[in-house]
């Protein structure tokens, strides 16, 4: 497992949100920026206080991870933090940086990877405790765009060269199995080193099954929005994945990604509202599996370089 203090074993993660974001700037998103390091501070101190031991960052290259502020927090709350390197849905970014990074972004992968995020004029060895962990890319609403095929096929190639993990938001939680049937059908990529994300947000459960079939990891991530079928479809989900020898696969995450969205509701409520309420119909250690074993088992990888 490889955070941005070092390479860990997967027992040390404890409880894990596997879809978080402490920072985050979109030009999709004016005005919602997270971007203060006192309120990430605050938000992993509540994640702690509530049983939190790992919280994994999805925000990719260009969008204001922030990998140094990252380390920074890790250290001083002793919360786990992997970071992300990949390339966000088209949308998210101006020309001018898609035209930059077209031709190099295994490079760049790979780079973040294996050398560290920070810039170049810091010291190696403490561009070294900011490496990526994880490959973020993002497919299309209901499709593999020309983009989503572009970046997928970047981090697979990424993914052989590493090891790393390759986590993919699913636009409203469409595309997932297309997703899966890319990366691992004819890219190759083995089936545990994927994550798919958002999928409570297109709660087909028909769908949901066919990608559970595939092997992937299944995150369930960006609870109470109001705006889509989160909370009120997720449980029925979980449960009938569970119950159709899935639960292995499935993974819980908050994924906060606007300054409104963390003060509504924010990192904490995953632990402190969202895991006893599911626990509650699910059985403790089903979802104690979902924050702990799985994780363990998602994020880990015998890294190559």
């Amino acid at each position: 497992m490889r955070t941005l203090l070092g390479d860990i074993e997967p027992a040390r993660l404890g409880v894990t949100d596997s879809h978080d974001h402490l920072f985050f700037a979109s030009k999709l998103l004016p005005g919602e920026e997270l971007d203060d390091p006192g309120a990430a501070l605050d938000q992993l101190v509540r994640f702690k206080a509530a049983g939190g031991g790992t919280l994994v960052q999805w925000t990719p290259y260009g969008l204001g991870r922030r990998t140094g502020e990252l380390a920074r927090l890790s250290r001083e709350t002793g919360i786990h933090i992997v970071a992300a390197t990949g390339l966000h849905r088209a949308a998210h970014y101006s020309p001018a940086v898609l035209g930059a990074v077209a031709d190099d972004l295994v490079r760049i992968f790979v780079a973040d990877l294996t050398e560290g995020t920070g810039p170049a004029e810091l010291p190696e060895d403490l561009r070294a405790r900011q490496r990526a962990g994880l490959i973020k890319v993002a497919g299309g609403f209901h499709t593999i765009d020309a983009h989503a095929r572009t970046t997928l096929t970047a981090a697979a190639v990424a993914q052989e060269e590493t090891g790393a993990p390759i986590a993919v938001h699913l636009e409203l939680g469409t595309a997932g199995l297309e997703a899966a049937e890319l990366l691992c059908g004819t890219l190759g990529v083995p089936a545990d080193r994927v994550i798919l994300g958002h999928l409570n947000r297109n709660p087909d459960l028909r769908v949901l099954r066919a990608i559970a079939g595939t092997g992937v990891f299944l995150a369930f991530d960006a609870p109470s929005r109001a705006n889509h079928a989160t909370d009120w479809r997720l449980t029925d989900c979980l449960e009938a994945l569970v119950e159709a020898g899935h639960g292995d696969q499935l993974l819980l995450g908050g994924d906060t990604t606007t300054a409104t969205a963390r003060r509504e509701v924010g990192v904490p409520y995953l632990l402190e509202t969202l895991a006893p309420r599911l626990a509650k119909f699910l059985g403790d250690d089903v979802v104690t599996a979902m924050l702990v074993a799985n994780p363990a088992r998602a994020f880990a990888t015998s890294w190559s370089r």
